[in-house]
């Protein structure tokens, strides 16, 4: 671990940060989770017993504390970044902490909290979605090394996490030790704008999930008006996905529809799991064309 001692007293990082780490291991076997794989935030916080519901409101996420833990996430906050917000949330349970609100703040911290139970769930979170024998695996069985990989290999592993493109960065150099803070420094200043322009070829303003033919995860989640790219080849068995074009690197599609959607080229197969753009309601619904909570 990359993670230094805080002159604050009574704040050890690099103890809270192995706390977490076990935490996270214990909380995956205790859902009878791998130690490796990516996951569904969602469907954990579900077998844990912790509703998650999505909410318009302009801020992170909540934990409400009680006999029937909640937690509470912005719907108006980047796909990704409500995966994460999601496992932060979670930190928050499993560690026993009070009801929390977290304000909006960046993607990714270039300095840890320096409140205990916030850097412990930020750290949770990291380890919960991207375990370190995961993450070596996602660069393995592609032939990339973390220090020389480029923004766009960044990005497809960050897209097999489910998590951002900064956020994988921070993780893989402060949580994880596996990238340099100076490699690190260097991918930050691409930006997704700059990313998606050279993954497709031109400029989008919708946000881009990558899945190349590696990527394990038996699900994909999306809302309409996301891209798609997915490998080349890849055909879908209904019409919540549109074919855009074809790419050197793989096919894109489009999500127009919520709904779930089988794609499959070859061995490789997913369902693709499609939500209305910033859906609120209980997260299980979010593939529904309507919401049976409200």
């Amino acid at each position: 671990m990359n993670v230094m001692r805080t002159t604050k007293p009574g704040i050890n990082r690099r103890a809270l940060a192995t706390q977490a780490m076990q935490a996270a291991a214990a909380t995956r076997a205790k859902a009878k989770l791998d130690q490796s794989g990516p996951i569904c935030i969602y469907g954990l916080c579900d077998s844990l017993g912790v509703t998650v519901r999505f909410n318009k409101i302009n801020m992170e996420g909540m934990y409400q504390r009680g006999a029937l833990p909640r937690i509470h996430l912005s719907a108006r906050r980047p796909l990704a970044r409500r995966t994460y917000n999601c496992a932060h949330e979670l930190g928050h349970h499993v560690f026993g902490h009070g009801s929390s609100i977290d304000e909006l703040r960046e993607d990714a911290k270039a300095e840890p909290w320096e409140d205990p139970k916030e850097f412990l769930a930020d750290t949770f979170a990291g380890f919960i979605l991207m375990p370190i024998i995961g993450l070596r695996s996602a660069f393995s069985v592609r032939g990339w090394v973390p220090e020389k990989a480029t923004p766009a290999q960044m990005f497809t592993v960050a897209c097999e996490f489910g998590v951002g493109y900064a956020t994988l960065l921070t993780h893989l150099s402060a949580g994880v030790n596996m990238l340099s803070r100076t490699r690190a420094s260097v991918l930050q200043r691409v930006k997704p704008k700059a990313l998606r322009a050279e993954i497709l070829g031109t400029l989008v303003s919708e946000p881009l999930i990558v899945a190349d033919q590696h990527r394990i995860s038996p699900t994909l989640d999306a809302e309409i008006n996301t891209l798609l790219l997915l490998p080349p080849g890849t055909e879908v068995a209904s019409g919540s996905l549109v074919y855009e074009r074809d790419l050197d690197d793989g096919r894109l599609f489009r999500a127009v529809r919520p709904g779930i959607v089988q794609a499959n080229v070859g061995t490789w197969a997913a369902f693709m799991r499609i939500a209305p753009e910033e859906y609120a309601g209980l997260a299980q619904y979010r593939h529904l064309e309507e919401d049976p909570d409200e």
